[in-house]
């Protein structure tokens, strides 16, 4: 087949996912709700995406939070949504569940009249249709008739341009309206008008992929042999019959005697936290090896890991695995019962799974408490004027960001005591935007909001960056080592529970130079502990230490987010030198830089010599400076096809 944009077009449910946090409870009993993206199509298209496939989603959703919600969650992941489309009239579908055992997940459906079930035949667009290599499709849609409708036209599109289609059953009882609200867990109610319903659109797919219950009401007989060859009866397609800790089975020809003589992968076995997703997931992992061309044995394989990871897992598209980690998986499954306790797993999922991307940072600093409060007493000021103070220099960030084109570079270091408006006003913004946790200036490292981090974390905005100052050296004495080793761990584990990334700022202590390897040891002993910082701040090291820097890195943690480079108030000569240091460092993404372009102007301002927009407009003359500095000396290094 012709190259094409797309591997993989899947049309049908995308929702958003309220999952109960509370496990072993029924949902009446569940407080606490964590939000993912959700429905069976958007699913697999994202965890299809992380499979390294090309993805696009044909779907509707709301003109509302949700729907930017479910479409900027697919874009994260890698998903094309140019044929997302806005329903100013209807709602986002939404699902609230949560999870009592093993097998017991109660579900409630709120999909009246929502977006996704009005999507119609003008939504469906030939020329991107034939774009793609494969259709997928589930049967929910083929529920009501104006999706049905939409999907038959999309098929008729694929079979005229040789796009391969697939269907996953995807049986919901509830949503064929054969069972009520409250069973929305149920996976199997009979009945005759769903079956000739399936049986009419079976032989429009090349790939048809279900569980034992899902090919019992595609076949009309409750007997698996029986239901298969009804099926085949109607159908030449590829069937995949998914048999959960048994593994999967496919049947390319007549259904033989023993369902086991088939085509099969080995059944990958884990301790099962709940089955839900685990569907999604394997579809996910099959079609990575069905799109590339390989045995089905293999396609069986990464469907079933894919699915025994997800089924060890809170939630179902945040659950599915990056490729890089379901292949480090297959490699030794048989020693891994417990993926969620399994720590170099846990990682590769948190570093590798599909996350906003930033080429390059370029940061305002502006999170110092304890020096606005000295810079103040100095001035003769009342500290009561700092947040005004910040909200200027926030101000002027963003005059930069507008009038130089920063988007998608710009970032602000900046704290909650002095600067919580500031927070609640740049965070949405496409800004990447770091929030100190630690106490200023404490070694051993204390926190500002006491020891409680998860707490702490779980009301910051997921997209906040937690950053952290540590003083620290290798070659501290024992006790205050093992002091601050205990809290960066406690900082690390609280960061992997609430899924925000880490900013590690690490200084040696009493402003001593690296004198070549000094801060690789220290990151090295991080990296040691367990503990992974998604971004390192650091000062900007000598030419000496650069290559060790990057050794520990490229052996460590090769998908860290990288290293910006701080200030520590130091002359704008001085770090335009330590960024000409950086040219050319693989792991060095850009600067985060405060004191040294705001302090002269802060001082100023809060001695009366200096108005706001003065203020303002020396700031951003500084900032402005310091970016163009920085870009003048990496992006004339940079292939001409990278350069912003």
């Amino acid at each position: 087949m012709e190259e094409r944009r797309f591997d993989v077009i899947c049309m049908g449910r995308a929702a958003v996912d309220f999952y109960g946090q509370q496990f072993g409870a029924r949902l009446e009993d569940m407080r606490s709700m964590a939000k993912y993206l959700g429905g069976s199509s958007a699913n697999m298209a994202a965890g299809m995406s992380r499979q390294g496939l090309r993805v696009a989603m044909l779907t509707r959703v709301g003109d509302e939070h949700m729907g930017r919600f479910v479409r900027e969650e697919l874009a994260r992941n890698g998903v094309d949504v140019s044929q997302v489309h806005t329903d100013p009239e209807r709602l986002t579908s939404i699902v609230v569940l949560g999870i009592k055992d093993r097998d017991t997940f109660p579900l409630i459906f709120y999909r009246e009249n929502c977006a996704d079930a009005a999507l119609d035949t003008s939504d469906v667009d030939e020329d991107f249709i034939a774009s793609a290599r494969a259709l997928v499709i589930t049967g929910t849609h083929f529920s009501l008739p104006g999706p049905a409708a939409a999907c038959r036209r999309a098929i008729d599109f694929a079979r005229a341009s040789d796009t391969r289609t697939v269907l996953d059953i995807d049986y919901r009882p509830v949503l064929w309206g054969v069972a009520g609200h409250g069973q929305g867990e149920s996976r199997f109610v009979g009945s005759a008008e769903v079956t000739g319903h399936l049986q009419s659109i079976l032989p429009l797919f090349d790939l048809i992929v279900g569980t034992e219950e899902e090919f019992h009401i595609a076949g009309g007989s409750t007997d698996t042999r029986t239901a298969l060859c009804v099926v085949r009866g109607h159908t030449d397609a590829v069937l995949v019959l998914k048999r959960g800790a048994l593994g999967s089975v496919v049947y390319e020809g007549a259904i033989p005697q023993d369902l086991d003589r088939g085509v099969s992968g080995p059944p990958v076995s884990v301790e099962v936290l709940n089955v839900l997703g685990a569907g999604d997931a394997f579809m996910s992992g099959f079609m990575r090896g069905w799109m590339g061309g390989e045995a089905l044995a293999r396609c069986c394989l990464y469907g079933n890991a894919c699915g025994a990871l997800v089924v060890s897992r809170h939630g179902c598209t945040p659950a599915i695995p990056s490729r890089v980690e379901l292949d480090d998986y297959l490699a030794r499954f048989a020693e891994v019962p417990r993926p969620d306790l399994d720590a170099r797993l846990n990682q590769l999922h948190r570093s590798t799974v599909p996350r906003r991307a930033w080429p390059a940072i370029y940061a305002l600093a502006f999170d110092h408490r304890s020096q606005f409060v000295e810079l103040a007493a100095a001035c003769g000021a009342s500290e009561s004027r700092v947040p005004r103070l910040k909200r200027l220099i926030a101000d002027a960030f963003l005059a930069v960001v507008e009038r130089d084109g920063l988007q998608g570079r710009a970032g602000v270091l900046v704290d909650e005591r002095f600067g919580e408006d500031v927070l609640e006003s740049l965070t949405g913004r496409d800004l990447w935007i770091a929030r100190p946790v630690e106490s200023p200036q404490s070694r051993p490292l204390a926190f500002e909001y006491g020891d409680n981090l998860s707490a702490t974390l779980q009301r910051w905005p997921s997209e906040q960056v937690v950053k952290c100052l540590v003083f620290y050296h290798p070659d501290d004495e024992p006790g205050l080592k093992q002091a601050q080793q205990q809290r960066l761990c406690s900082l690390f584990e609280a960061c992997c529970q609430s899924g925000h990334e880490l900013l590690l700022e690490l200084i040696l202590p009493g402003g001593g130079e690296d004198r070549g390897d000094d801060t690789a040891r220290a990151m090295r002993e991080c990296y040691q502990l367990g503990i992974y910082p998604d971004w390192w701040k650091l000062p900007p090291p000598p030419d000496r230490a650069w290559p060790a820097i990057e050794a520990v890195i490229d052996e460590c943690d090769p998908w860290c987010r990288g290293i910006v480079l701080l200030g520590l108030n130091r002359p704008v000569e001085e770090l335009v030198a330590g960024f000409a240091r950086a040219v050319g460092r693989r792991h060095c993404r850009g600067f985060a830089i405060g004191r040294s372009l705001f302090v002269d102007a802060a001082s100023a301002w809060l001695a009366g010599q200096l108005d706001d927009s003065g203020l303002r407009q020396a700031v951003a003359e500084n900032f402005s400076a310091i970016v163009s500095a920085w870009r003048a000396l990496h992006e004339a290094a940079m292939p001409e096809e990278e350069q912003p």
